[in-house]
């Protein structure tokens, strides 16, 4: 290794990187085959697995850096000091980085551009950080809590204490001296290998693997299989597209327990103002998307199309978009008569939101119809 690459080591994040990632493979590995583990250890696993990770996709990401929906205190407690454990940063750190990351990405001043390589936006960027502070100037709004204050001056005690600690002292009270080590080395050291290297695939698999359904404007990729490592992050295509939307999974399907936990926070008074993006702005989308690509393939292929698919394709974009129209207007109905029930009947309002429905379900038809046209076009040209 170079003297001018040892030099630009950031050697705080290095080697507890490194050492911690060292003792996860080696050390964890021995003791489970020579100690095994028991329930209560599975259980607290899970518990700071959970606590921790979506802490960080929950709180530092969809709560603080991009302001998706407000909170009650005790989540902001719960996901500030759960956060640190994480070892991930600050919040002000974090959300600084990753508002910049969405300002810039796939650009020089993107903390972690996927454009130099995996290694980079995977662990890189931290290991050759620069050792002076983060710069926060662009997380002013969140600077007026004190309690973010409060967890940036202390943060290095307070990840300790809860991400190594804490769960060594529920052992400890759990089962003595023995439990303590076994709590402190697999929900503790163990929980935090996999909790970082989880949120760090977000920053490069998620910009490497999947499909690009909303934007090919960035690297961003959608990956089912993603979200399941990610806490449901794994739609990044959509969440680069619509970033201020609670949700990043919008199909019924989707997994994003993220998205669940905030929901169900909504539900028992613990959140409100839950952001997100309407149908008609996300379908549009989709259609941009489909219709840029397919254009790319007509000027590359460098040919034209029979008058009879031209046709073909501009009856449907025709249909398509007519039913958008009376999709919007149903909606619009339905919304006005939620608004004002004293004037509207019971009777008037299921009826009016299950044409609200219908249209919605022609819609999705004449988008199919659409993609189907366009597919059959680009056969054509092959």
């Amino acid at each position: 290794m170079s003297k001018n690459v040892l030099n630009r080591m950031n050697w705080p994040n290095s080697l507890f990187l490194s050492s911690t990632l060292i003792a996860a493979v080696s050390v964890v590995p021995w003791y489970l085959w020579t100690h095994g583990i028991d329930l209560f250890q599975t259980l607290l696993f899970i518990f700071f697995y959970f606590a921790t990770g979506m802490s960080i996709t929950l709180g530092y990401h969809r709560l603080y850096s991009h302001l998706a929906f407000k909170a009650e205190g005790p989540v902001h407690w719960f996901v500030t000091f759960f956060g640190a454990g994480a070892f991930e940063g600050s919040v002000l750190e974090w959300s600084a980085d990753h508002r910049r990351h969405h300002k810039h990405v796939d650009h020089e001043d993107d903390p972690y551009n996927i454009n130099k390589g995996f290694f980079h936006a995977h662990v890189g960027w931290l290991i050759f950080a620069p050792t002076e502070p983060t710069p926060i100037e662009n997380v002013e709004d969140l600077q007026k809590s004190a309690l973010l204050r409060f967890q940036h001056r202390f943060y290095v005690p307070l990840a300790f204490l809860m991400g190594f600690g804490l769960p060594a002292l529920l052992g400890w009270l759990w089962g003595g001296a023995s439990a303590a080590l076994a709590s402190f080395l697999i929900s503790g050291l163990l929980r935090a290998v996999v909790v970082q290297h989880f949120t760090f695939f977000i920053n490069s698999f998620c910009h490497m693997i999947g499909t690009r359904p909303y934007s090919t404007d960035n690297t961003a990729r959608d990956s089912a299989i993603m979200a399941l490592f990610t806490y449901g992050e794994g739609y990044h295509n959509y969440h680069h597209q619509f970033q201020h939307d609670y949700r990043n999974a919008i199909k019924p399907w989707g997994y994003d327990p993220t998205k669940w936990a905030i929901w169900t926070l909504d539900k028992v008074g613990m959140a409100s103002g839950l952001r997100r993006v309407s149908d008609e702005k996300i379908l549009q989308a989709e259609i941009r998307e489909q219709q840029k690509r397919f254009d790319e393939h007509l000027e590359a292929k460098g040919c034209s199309l029979p008058d009879s698919i031209l046709e073909s394709l501009h009856a449907s974009q025709d249909r398509l978009v007519q039913a958008m129209k009376e999709w919007t207007a149903k909606k619009e109905q339905y919304q006005l008569a939620m608004e004002k029930q004293i004037e509207a009947s019971r009777h008037q309002v299921a009826e009016l939101k299950q044409e609200a429905k219908e249209a919605a379900r022609h819609v999705r038809e004449m988008f199919e119809e659409w993609k189907s046209a366009h597919f059959y076009a680009q056969a054509q040209m092959a």
